[in-house]
Parts: C-alpha cells; structure tokens; sequence
C-alpha cells in the first residue's frame, strides 16, 4: 500500500529527498568493501504480504540488487496477515545481526493510528534503510457494475449506499484507504472485504465478489484489457504512460491523488555500518535500464533515499495519515 499526494503530501516528499546524503563515502567504496559489513550465508528479507503483489515485486527487486551488488545471498520470504502486522513484528523482534530485513509499504505510517495494542512500534521499532519507490492507484470496478464514467460511479454510490463491495489488501492497506479517503471526499458508502494480498483481491472482483479496488494499473490493466474490470480514473497528476486510456480523477473534476510507497528497514539498533552498506548498495543497484524496466511494469518511480531521508518520511508520513484516519472516522482495532 497510501500516499496520499496532496501538494502538501509531494512537498514533504520532496523535502525529505534533499536531505544531506550521509553515505556518500560508503558509496565509493568497492562492493567487496561493503559487503564485509554484513554476514556470510543467506539474508532473508521478509514481505509482510502474499506473493505476487506490489510489495511481494519490490522485495524480489531488492534481494535482485542487494544480491548482485553485495556477493551475498539475499531471499524473499513471505509472512502476510493482520496487514502487514505479523510480517513487521517478526523482524521487529529479529537480531540485528543483519541475518532479517524487511520491505514493508504504507501500514508502517498508518498501523499505530489503527491497532492499539501492538507489540512493536511501526514508526520507531525499526532502523531504516532507504525508501525504494512509489506508484500511484487507479480506480477500477467490475464489469457488473452499471457504469462507464466517475460521474456515473459517484451518481450509483449515492443511489444504492452500501450496495457495493470493495476490495483491500486488509485494514490500513492503501487500498483501504484510498476508498475510505474517496468515500469521504464523495460522501458514498461502500462496504470494505479485506483480503490477504492483491491477487486474492483482484480476483474478488473479477468474480464479482467485491465490486470495486484502488489498485496499481499495471497489476489491474490486463483485465480491463480483457473486459473483466472496468477503469474508471488514475490518481495522480497525469495520466499512466502505460495505460494512457485512463483519465485521471482530477480531469473528472475530484481532487484525488493516492499512492502507495515501498521501503527497506532492518530491526532495532541494526549496526549503522551494516545500514550504510545497504543502503548504497540499494542506491547504486536500483537505477539500470533492466530495473527500470520492472518499475516501469509495476507503475512505480524508484526513490532509493538516505536512511536519514526515509526516516523523516515515515515520521511526517505516520503524522498525516493517523490525521486522515482521524477526519476520515477510521477508528483504532
């Protein structure tokens, strides 16, 4: 999962990102340099969702780079549920022996405005390490749904309120929020079906489970292409290059812009060497032709930040969305 991209939400982006960079000399150094900085035999990075999702491809994406870049065998390993919650508190309670990682999104900013009894705190419990990228949402229903337009989807909320069913990957998922944000700025109602992941999601909807998903156009657009979901509107400021066909909220007359975010955290008191040693590992892996390729096909634009960055982030990031929740009338577990 949200971003919410607000030009409030892009300028503080934006700030974070011009930060001081503090790994500059560690990013001149030799790979085999760095790599002495982390441990021999395999690193797992723990995905707090299903394969095959948005977070599931960034993961894979970074233990591609961090392998290559760091000679060390780095692995994906799944631990969805509670979202992301059993994921992030397993590596919160990891050593930091640089053995666990994570890529975790938007719940690490939103987790403690929704659960109350949490045993980790997903803003501070963690080291960061570098920010990984962001991609925007669309809009998409299923092909039952009465509607060609925004206007018509807006016009059938408010007639039938609660008659639909939306999709999420669980509670504070942006695409969670990206309905309850829409639901409020709309004043319509739907009704929210969590589920574990973005395929079990999708699915839902093509089978006309669920009714309606914010999700990224590229996990959703080959089956608009194929006529079992319709796309109604992409939230960003411009249109999706690979899915220009899509008009975005914004030219529909809805000031609506909701993305999501991807990150690299270790556990508590990770060693900063170990940090710095990922950190620029990421930085100089992340922008090649070949990786791009993949951001391009996920709908994401690579960040690969500063720790110092990503931590300023998710602090700001964890402020303005439990202010959201808050005004949205999204209540704690």
């Amino acid at each position: 999962m949200g971003m919410i991209f607000t030009a409030r939400g892009r300028s503080m982006f934006a700030m974070a990102l011009k930060m001081p960079l503090t790994c500059a000399m560690l990013q001149g150094m030799p790979a085999s340099a760095q790599a002495q900085e982390l441990p021999d035999g395999t690193i797992e990075i723990i995905v707090p969702f299903t394969a095959g999702g948005g977070v599931d491809v960034m993961g894979r994406l970074t233990a591609d780079i961090l392998s290559r870049e760091l000679d060390r065998s780095f692995i994906v390993v799944n631990r969805p549920g509670a979202n992301s919650n059993i994921g992030n508190q397993h590596v919160a309670r990891a050593k930091p022996d640089g053995r666990t990682l994570l890529v975790s999104s938007v719940g690490l900013s939103v987790n403690k405005a929704l659960y109350k009894n949490l045993s980790y705190d997903p803003v501070t419990g963690f080291s960061p390490i570098s920010l990984i990228s962001n991609a925007p949402l669309g809009l998409f229903v299923s092909k039952s749904v009465p509607v060609k337009t925004l206007a018509e989807f807006i016009a059938y909320l408010r007639a039938n309120p609660g008659k639909l069913n939306y999709a999420s990957y669980g509670v504070g998922s942006s695409p969670h929020l990206a309905a309850e944000l829409f639901q409020y700025l709309t004043k319509t109602k739907m009704v929210h079906v969590p589920f574990t992941g973005n395929g079990p999601a999708t699915m839902a909807t093509i089978q006309d489970v669920t009714q309606v998903m914010f999700s990224s156009v590229v996990a959703a657009g080959p089956y608009v292409e194929n006529g079992d979901m319709k796309a109604l509107a992409y939230a960003d400021d411009k249109r999706s290059a690979k899915f220009p066909d899509i008009p975005t909220f914004e030219e529909q007359g809805v000031d609506f812009k909701i993305g999501t975010w991807f990150a690299l955290l270790g556990p508590p008191d990770l060693p900063r060497s170990m940090v710095d040693a990922l950190n620029a590992a990421l930085k100089k892996g992340i922008h090649t032709p070949e990786r791009q390729s993949i951001f391009d096909a996920q709908g994401a634009e690579p960040v690969a930040s500063t720790p110092e960055q990503f931590d300023a982030f998710l602090k700001a990031e964890s402020v303005r969305m439990s202010a959201l929740l808050r005004d949205a009338g999204i209540s704690a577990q």
